[in-house]
């Protein structure tokens, strides 16, 4: 609200004339003390002459705790002459900062992991980090991380793991303590929150917790990285996740056991034995790729037990998505690990009960990570092979009947418009097929068999950190792309790199296409004289950012396709066998099955239906 000229004179005056009474005041009320000092003093020394002297050390003492106890009462609920500080702690894995203040990691690093520049990973780096919740201390409400805690001495278990415990209290006997346990090898720390008077430090046994976490850049490619980050939690006992878009928000009103940052490959998460009773998560991503790749707050609210004390539960995780690591935690983190999602969520399934399996013991057994890749991808076609051979022998029986569909085309062919009678075309061609023994579906259902294989390694080469940092040939980082060259600009749908792996994925790709274009069994159409050459474009689009692993692999299998497809065709099939196989198959009653029935009782209608229009256009 402002104020005029006059008001702001006047408020001045009222100042100065405030101002000059308490100088008046103070003045005479200075005189006043001096001279009661003086009386006082003579009586002092009168009385000294015959009384006794006193140890004053004791009544001073005394003083000073009243004083730091009115203190405490005002400033808050503290240690006795505790200060801020930091206290580590580590084991064969990670390395923890805690921080006195709020008594909480303040920094984690992970020793086993490098970022993209050669540093290690470090966890919890920026300032908007924070795991809080609010206390009601002297008739106001204070959030835990202000709070000065006193670290207490870390504590050597039985069985290797340590405990270090962080205690704050206030006169009147309420305390809280934090306790953390680190075990050996291991990424998953234990939270145990205790606290003695929670009947008033909560207000309606219930702590809001409040969790802030900010996840940097760790890998090369801050975009990609970006799209591989997804908010994680476990709600109402099922696993959901949500992609970080743009930023956005959930509101969950039924129990959730935990919630998770996870980046491409590490993840941080808070989590409750008990479950929280409902929680928030609000994620914000900035426009600057230079920055951060998100900033996630959970508010989670956590019910405890009626009475004077309360114990909560918690579990913190700051460490790689290791599906093998996670899954022994038995809380379903496992499923942060992006082995399948959406449409090819089924793949999953593939990648973790026998890709993964597989690799595991590959790598076990040799060095070279693009060797294990190599080897996987020959297993694989291996056991693909038997379809990859049925989709080549129909495609061998239909390019043997191609004089006979040529034929037919004639014969439907209108001799004035030179138009084909589709309808009747069709017709006849199912039924040569169906005399000698060919699917036209031979070919395809094939190939629709591979696409689960083909997404799962999709995934599994995306989402398995044992490849990060693994170089092969001239990839530094197989979990990343690789570049032979640096282009001063950026091309859309293409970007800013040459990976030379993407350029023999795709090279291997259209060198297949041309060869199958070749061997079809009608390439007359103009149309598919280009198909051969957009997929493999699109392909250069798509591929130059992803993981090397992944174009490695494509590049293998291209090429293991490539040869089958030339020695099956050209030593395997023997097409002389094929052509006596089919007049024996004419010779053969033909079983129609209901559905071919049916196909073929609807073409007649529609012959039937064609033949009266004509006619009555004829009329």
């Amino acid at each position: 609200m402002g104020m005029d000229r006059n008001t702001v004179i006047g408020f001045v005056l009222i100042g100065v004339l405030l101002i000059a009474m308490l100088t008046i005041n103070n003045r005479s009320k200075m005189a006043y003390e001096a001279e009661q000092q003086k009386i006082e003093k003579r009586k002092a020394d009168s009385l000294a002459k015959i009384a006794p002297k006193l140890d004053t050390s004791a009544a001073r003492s005394k003083q000073l705790d009243s004083l730091h106890i009115a203190s405490q009462q005002q400033t808050g609920f503290q240690v006795a002459g505790a200060t801020e500080d930091t206290v580590v702690v580590e084991n064969e894995v990670m390395k923890i900062v805690f921080n006195t203040k709020g008594a909480q990691p303040k920094q984690v690093t992970l020793k086993k992991f490098r970022k993209y520049d050669s540093s290690q990973v470090v966890l919890l780096t920026g300032s908007f980090n924070n795991l809080s919740y609010r206390i009601n201390v002297a008739n106001k409400g204070v959030e835990s991380s202000g709070v000065i805690f006193k670290a207490e001495p870390v504590v050597l278990n039985a069985d290797k793991s340590q405990t270090i415990s962080f205690v704050s209290g206030d006169s009147t006997g309420d305390k809280i303590t934090h306790q953390y346990t680190i075990r050996p090898a291991d990424y998953l720390i234990d939270l145990n929150i205790s606290a003695i008077g929670a009947d008033h430090l909560f207000s309606q046994n219930n702590i809001t917790f409040n969790w802030q976490t900010e996840a940097e850049q760790i890998e090369k490619d801050h975009k990609y990285e970006a799209t591989q980050t997804q908010i994680g939690f476990v709600k109402d006992g099922n696993f959901d996740f949500e992609h970080l878009g743009k930023g956005s928000s959930e509101s969950f009103s039924k129990p959730v056991d935990w919630v998770a940052t996870k980046q491409q490959f590490f993840i941080t998460a808070l989590l409750a034995k008990n479950k929280f009773t409902s929680a928030n998560i609000d994620w914000k991503v900035p426009a600057d790729t230079n920055s951060f790749i998100a900033q996630t707050s959970t508010i989670a609210q956590y019910a405890l037990i009626p009475g004077n004390t309360a114990a909560v539960p918690l579990q913190l995780y700051y460490g790689p998505s290791d599906y093998n690591i996670l899954k022994k935690y038995d809380n379903k983190m496992e499923n942060l690990v992006p082995y399948g999602s959406g449409v090819f969520a089924f793949v999953k399934y593939i990648n973790r009960h026998f890709l993964l399996p597989v690799f595991n013991f590959l790598e076990r057994n040799i060095a070279s990570m693009g060797i294990v890749i190599l080897l996987l991808t020959l297993l694989i076609r291996l056991i693909t092979s038997p379809i990859l051979y049925k989709s080549y022998l129909s495609g061998a029986k239909m390019k043997v009947l191609k004089p006979e569909v040529d034929a037919l085309k004639e014969k439907f062919k209108n001799p004035k418009t030179g138009e084909l009678d589709q309808q009747a075309f069709s017709m006849e061609q199912m039924k040569l097929w169906k005399s000698a023994g060919v699917s036209p579906l031979g070919g395809c259902l094939p190939a629709l068999l591979q696409i689960p294989i083909f997404m799962s390694l999709y995934y599994f080469f995306q989402s398995n950190i044992d490849l990060r940092g693994k170089s092969f040939l001239w990839s530094s980082d197989l979990a990343s792309y690789d570049s032979i060259a640096k282009l001063p600009f950026s091309i859309p749908f293409y970007g800013d790199h040459v990976s030379l792996f993407t350029l023999t994925a795709v090279i291997t790709s259209l060198l297949i296409s041309i060869y199958s274009m070749n061997n079809m069994q009608d390439n007359s159409n103009p149309v598919m004289k280009y198909m051969p050459y957009i997929f493999p474009v699109l392909l250069l689009g798509v591929f130059n950012n992803l993981p090397s692993a992944l174009t490695w692999y494509y590049t293998i299998s291209n090429t293991i396709t490539l040869i089958l497809q030339i020695v099956i065709q050209k030593y395997v099939i023997n097409h002389e066998k094929i052509l006596a196989e089919i007049n024996e198959n004419r010779k053969k009653p033909v079983k129609k099955s209901k559905l071919a029935e049916r196909m073929e009782a609807m073409q007649e209608a529609q012959k039937k239906l064609q033949d009266e229009k004509n006619k009555s256009r004829k009329k």
